[in-house]
Formats: C-alpha cells, sequence, structure tokens
C-alpha cells in the first residue's frame, strides 16, 4: 500500500514529502477533533481539512484525466465526512441555528 501511495503521489507530480506533510496534519486533525472537544474552532478546522484532503485528491485525478472508475469510491469519503459533521453534536459547531 505504501508504494502505491507514493507511485500515485510522484504521477500526480506531487512531491513525495507531501505525504509526511499530509500525514501530520491529519494526526494534528484527530487530535483537534476528538482529544480536545473544549475548542470549536479547532473542530470546525479539523473537519475542513479532513473534507478538503479528499475532494483535492479527486481533483487532482480528474486534472491527470484519470477514468473515473479509479477515483469514484473515493467520493464516498467526502459525504461521509459531511454528514459526520452535520449529525454531530450541535454544541461543538460553530454556526448554530438559533430557536
Amino acid at each position: 500500500m505504501e508504494d502505491e501511495v507514493k507511485q500515485t503521489t510522484e504521477y500526480m507530480s506531487y512531491p513525495v514529502y507531501f505525504l509526511s506533510i499530509i500525514g501530520i496534519w491529519k494526526l494534528l486533525g484527530v487530535v483537534a477533533a476528538i482529544l480536545i472537544p473544549r475548542y470549536p474552532l479547532l473542530k470546525e478546522w479539523a473537519y475542513a481539512g479532513f473534507f478538503f484532503n479528499p475532494t483535492d485528491a479527486i481533483i487532482s485525478h480528474m486534472d491527470m484525466e484519470d477514468p473515473i472508475d479509479e477515483f469514484l469510491p473515493a467520493t464516498l469519503l467526502p459525504v461521509l465526512i459531511a454528514v459526520s459533521y452535520s449529525f454531530g453534536p450541535t454544541g461543538h459547531k460553530l454556526l448554530t441555528k438559533s430557536s
């Protein structure tokens, strides 16, 4: 799996060190979203990052004119992230509807 990710990264013309940066940001996002729930701004940024990462990957595949069957399953991830965010506790969101 590791070699496949590296090959895909090189194929997309991204530098390989980009994978380390993304990995660090994902770890920080997990910490912000799960371990520090008192700070809703951190949680918002974590959800945004988790949403932007797969959508950027999908756009990169489309830009490389890859066949749709190669990246179509990946479109499920942003949908699941959006559903998770929308059904999460409202107290952890910055913008909540007032009654």
